[in-house]
Order: C-alpha cells, then sequence, then structure tokens
C-alpha cells in the first residue's frame, strides 16, 4: 500500500512513527522493489503490444480470406477445355508402357485437359540438357497423339536457380540463358508441341527472367508451339514479397506488376497456387479466389491463365493437406473468376502432380469443375 498515513497490519508506517519521508522511489534499475515492478508491467504492455500488433493484421486478413470464400459462383464458370496437368519424369524415361499411356488417355476423356507437362529435365545448372534425361519422349508424344488426339504434350523443364543458394542456375549468366536457349530448341525437335519452364525460386522483378522469356517466345513461336511458365503468387497484400525477402531471405510472391509482365511475354501461365500454409479450407478457397481475381487482372487476354489445383497430400510448415483440398481450390477458382471475368475463355486450372493424385482428387475435380 502507498504511504497515506493508513498503517497495515505490520504496524505504524514511517511517517507515524515520526521518522522523515522516505522520499522518491528508487530509480528504474537501481534495485528496489518499485522499479523492478515498473520494469515487470511496462515489458508486459510491451510484450502486449508486440503480440496486437501481429495478430490483429492476422486476424483481419483471416476474416478478408473467409468472406473471400463466401458467396455464389457465376453460372457458367465450368472448364473452358484448357485444362493442364503435370506428369511425373516417369513418362519419358521408361518405366511408363504403352499400357499406361491408353489408361491415361482413357482418363483425359472426362476432363478438360488439353495440356500435359512432361517432366523432362532438369536442366544441368548451366543451362544444358542431356538427351539421356528424356530417352522415350518421342515414343510417349507419338502414343499419345494417336491415343488422345487433341492433347498437347509439353516438354516440362526446370531447375533451382541461384538467387538463395549460389549452387544453381544463374540466370544472370548470358551464357546460362543461352545455353537454356539451346535446350529448348533441342527438345522441341524431339516433337513436343510445346515447352514449360519451372525455375524455382524466381524472384519478383527479376530482369534476366523476362530477358529469357523474351528469347525462348522467338524460339518457340519459331516452331508454332506454345511457350508456358509456371509462376509464384500474387502479393495478397501491397509489397509483401519484399518484406517476407528482408525478414527470411524468401520473397515467396510476386508483385501483381512482375506477374503481369511475365504473362505478356508467354503463351500460358499457371499459378502455383498451393503451399499456402493456410490452417483452414475456408482460408485456402479464399486465399485462391483472392489469388484468380489478382491474375486475371493483369494477364492479358491473349494468354492462357491456369489456376493450379493440389494433387497432392503432404504435411508441412507450407501445405496442410486438409486444407489445401481440391474442392476449396476450385470454388475459390470459380469465385474469383465469377467476380473479375466470368466470361473470360483464355482461362483453366493445372493439376498438380499425377503420381500423388488420389481418386477423390480426380473427382473432385470432375464434379466440380468439369461437370
Amino acid at each position: 500500500m502507498s504511504g497515506t498515513g493508513t498503517g497495515d497490519e505490520n504496524g505504524p508506517t514511517v511517517a507515524e512513527a515520526g521518522e522523515p519521508s522516505p522520499g522518491p522511489p528508487a530509480p528504474d534499475g537501481e534495485g528496489g522493489k518499485g522499479g523492478a515492478g515498473r520494469w515487470k508491467r511496462w515489458l508486459k504492455r510491451l510484450a502486449l503490444a508486440l503480440a496486437l500488433t501481429l495478430l490483429l493484421p492476422t486476424l483481419a486478413a483471416a476474416v478478408a480470406l473467409r468472406v473471400n470464400y463466401t458467396g455464389d459462383p457465376a453460372d457458367g464458370t465450368y472448364t473452358r477445355n484448357r485444362d493442364a496437368i503435370w506428369l511425373g519424369h516417369a513418362w519419358v524415361d521408361g518405366r511408363k508402357t504403352d499400357n499406361d499411356v491408353t489408361a491415361l488417355a482413357e482418363r483425359l476423356e472426362s476432363t478438360g485437359i488439353r495440356d500435359l507437362y512432361v517432366h523432362s529435365g532438369p536442366l544441368e545448372h548451366d543451362g544444358t540438357l542431356p538427351k539421356s534425361s528424356y530417352p522415350r519422349a518421342r515414343r510417349l508424344i507419338t502414343t499419345l497423339h494417336s491415343a488422345a488426339p487433341g492433347i498437347r504434350v509439353q516438354a516440362w523443364l526446370g531447375d533451382e536457380l541461384a538467387n538463395e543458394n549460389p549452387d544453381g542456375l544463374h540466370l544472370d549468366r548470358a551464357a546460362t540463358r543461352a545455353a537454356v536457349v539451346r535446350s529448348t530448341r533441342e527438345i522441341l525437335a524431339t516433337g513436343f508441341d510445346g515447352v514449360h519452364f519451372d525455375l524455382e525460386p524466381l524472384h519478383s522483378g527479376d530482369q534476366d527472367y523476362l530477358t529469357l522469356l523474351d528469347s525462348l517466345r522467338t524460339v518457340t513461336r519459331g516452331h508454332g508451339v506454345p511457350l508456358s511458365i509456371a509462376a509464384h503468387q500474387i502479393d495478397p497484400l501491397p509489397a509483401l514479397h519484399r518484406v517476407a525477402g528482408a525478414l527470411t531471405g524468401h520473397p515467396k510472391w510476386w508483385s501483381q506488376e512482375y506477374f503481369g509482365q511475365v504473362a505478356r511475354r508467354v503463351d500460358q501461365i499457371a499459378v502455383m497456387s498451393y503451399d499456402t500454409a493456410m490452417p483452414l479450407e475456408s482460408l485456402y478457397g479464399g486465399y485462391v479466389a483472392q489469388q484468380t481475381s489478382l491474375a486475371l487482372e493483369v494477364t492479358p487476354p491473349s494468354t492462357d491463365l491456369l489456376m493450379g489445383l493440389p494433387f497432392f497430400h503432404e504435411n508441412d510448415l507450407g501445405h496442410r493437406a486438409a486444407a489445401e483440398t481440391v474442392r476449396a481450390a476450385v470454388r475459390g477458382v470459380r469465385l474469383g473468376l465469377s467476380r473479375t471475368d466470368a466470361d473470360r475463355a483464355r482461362f483453366g486450372v493445372a493439376l498438380y502432380v499425377d503420381f500423388a493424385a488420389t481418386e477423390a482428387d480426380w473427382t473432385a475435380y470432375e464434379r466440380d469443375w468439369v461437370r
């Protein structure tokens, strides 16, 4: 209790006993129970303020995503028969047989899938691509063209970039970019109907990537085939990629402006709209709806825009299988499409990935998107 002259169970106060007042309390940090108590209170308030600073924006973002998942998709927001699927390396290295190709063709008949991204790399860090990486590619292409006319077989190429690990592919080196272009010419000579690039981690604003795309498009146009790429997600909040880059060294997102710059240089762009760290289906679906709208706003009508569907079931920091479901993704895609450009023709979804897919994934895709 404070020294008011009232005393307590321990006897009279110093003032009541006729002694001089003890004067002001000891300064903070110089011992004394009053100073220590003030420090503790100050630290608690600071901790609370920091917690609120972090928690409130998170809660606000969660509420916004949940609201984004509400409502009804517009009529007609279903497949435009421009969908795609990523296929594993087994299709070009000899592990898959002609019977597997026939079964795949039969599976595709009940879908809206037009493009197959067949893993045919990875590229070497110097940009080269050994022909031994895709020994059965020509036979696969021939068999699929016969079994599933109208299906395009694209070579899926990629590599880890040296943006966050020096032991990777250096896009900043002109010689490396030239080698990637040569590798593209070589693999298209095999008979592929296009080429699909997935280079990660690719930081927003990377001008060397744009330079590479300009060179690659000259090659693909010369062959009369599409240039396709896998794209990072777009900043869900302004400049979030800069904040993430400063805090973790891994920006993760692209700015919407940079996404548009990339989209204008390719024939097809597939957003990797999974690995979002969302804990709930509703939040993931709302996030996909937002990503769909953001991508639609800056993708030119002449470019195919595809939104990725999670056909895999890992559980780690970036992906919770119970939250990132095909059902939630498709509903999110339809909501984003409905709100932004419901009649867009050059639009679809891309399924990642064939070797991890379950029958439930295929059923959800066909029931909710193909109809």
